[in-house]
């Protein structure tokens, strides 16, 4: 699951991004609108998780302005309003669903997987790039239709890459995708799981190519 929080807090986005890639989400970070702005722009998400208070406006703003550019991305609202009205204002903007803090991280859990189980969200499920079809909600990738194999991590190199497909992905943003922050990593932990994974893609006619950029980070591209 990848997923955009839009959140200013410090302690709240080190607390979420922390537990969610417990649980292998990806998690980009926008502090503000205009940040949020960008990544929605350049990315797309399974997911929005908006804080409403944020320092250039009112977050929810942001859902009208997706919604005219038909972005059907879910979007769940995080914010201390937890009256009524606020809650009815945020969906009737076309919000999908409205979490008071604080909150316990079970039920933003069970809120997420709910949302992932609609219409809008199962469809953008399937990433392709190549020959390649990555299918993220059942974790499984294929290559013209057959299944290829491939270890927990070197999966999530390769969603963080096809996502970006034919742009730079930086070495610190593919840490963050493939390991939790409690984790022991060797210094070339990354380039072994990508080494791996180049050599698989090649192997199978996967249609792409996975170039590094030596200190930077790496990008994957079509094979034209």
């Amino acid at each position: 699951m990848r997923i955009l929080l839009v959140e200013d807090e410090p302690e709240m986005v080190s607390a979420l991004r922390a537990a969610l890639r417990r649980h292998d989400m990806v998690v980009d970070h926008a502090a503000s609108l205009l940040e949020a702005d960008g990544f929605v722009a350049a990315d797309s998400y399974d997911i929005i998780l908006l804080d409403r208070q944020l320092p250039d406006g009112d977050g929810l703003t942001l859902v009208p302005r997706l919604r005219k550019t038909r972005n059907t991305t879910p979007v769940l609202m995080l914010t201390a309003r937890g009256d009524t009205a606020d809650k009815v204002d945020g969906l009737d903007m076309g919000a999908d669903d409205y979490l008071a803090k604080p909150f316990a991280f079970e039920e933003l859990l069970a809120r997420l997987r709910a949302l992932l189980r609609r219409p809008q969200a199962i469809e953008t499920q399937t990433i392709r790039a190549g020959h390649l079809s990555l299918d993220v909600g059942h974790r499984e990738v294929s290559i013209r239709g057959e299944p290829l194999a491939l270890p927990r991590r070197e999966l999530l190199v390769l969603e963080a890459l096809m996502r970006r497909t034919g742009r730079m992905v930086q070495r610190e943003a593919l840490m963050e995708a493939v390991f939790g922050l409690d984790d022991e990593i060797q210094s070339n932990a990354l380039d072994t799981h990508v080494s791996r994974l180049r050599h698989k893609l090649t192997d199978a006619d996967g249609g792409v190519v996975i170039n590094g950029i030596r200190g930077v980070g790496y990008l994957l591209r079509e094979i034209t």
